[in-house]
């Protein structure tokens, strides 16, 4: 599935079925995952990627035991460093816009990968709309 971004960050809900271990019972049996896409060179959140973003924050804070993994990708348009900065500024992006809505920092974990695990397999220095996103996961805290 190829999405444009034409000028706009955009962003899908995903349902993913988890299993859910007998000791965390009070945590809900699913999860979600969100994937939130970029413009080239912004870490810029907009278009329906607000709407989106704002319902996990409502779900998260609906349900209580969860945590949101909030993870940073980019293409392989420029060096493996700058693209590792460009993925943290955009998962920060995302962390600070979910903090807002209420989702505290310490429910967050927030890591970076820059261009080492693409969507869409490119060539060095290829711009690929679907690996400058942000994948953030909420997914049900299981006891140890």
């Amino acid at each position: 599935m190829r999405h444009a971004t034409l000028g706009m960050t955009m962003a899908l809900l995903l349902p993913i079925s988890a299993p859910v271990a007998a000791a965390a019972q009070s945590a809900p049996a699913e999860s979600s995952s969100v994937l939130v896409f970029f413009d080239w060179g912004k870490p810029d959140i907009g278009g329906d990627a607000t709407g989106t973003l704002d319902a996990l924050a409502a779900e998260f804070r609906a349900a209580p035991g969860r945590r949101l993994e909030v993870s940073g990708h980019s293409d392989r348009s420029g060096s493996a460093a700058g693209n590792r900065r460009s993925a943290t500024r955009r998962a920060d992006a995302v962390a600070a816009y979910l903090a807002e809505r209420g989702v505290p920092r310490s429910a967050m974990a927030i890591t970076s990968f820059g261009e080492e695990r693409p969507l869409i397999p490119t060539a060095d220095g290829v711009r690929e709309p679907q690996n400058r996103r942000v994948e953030v996961g909420l997914t049900p805290i299981t006891a140890p």
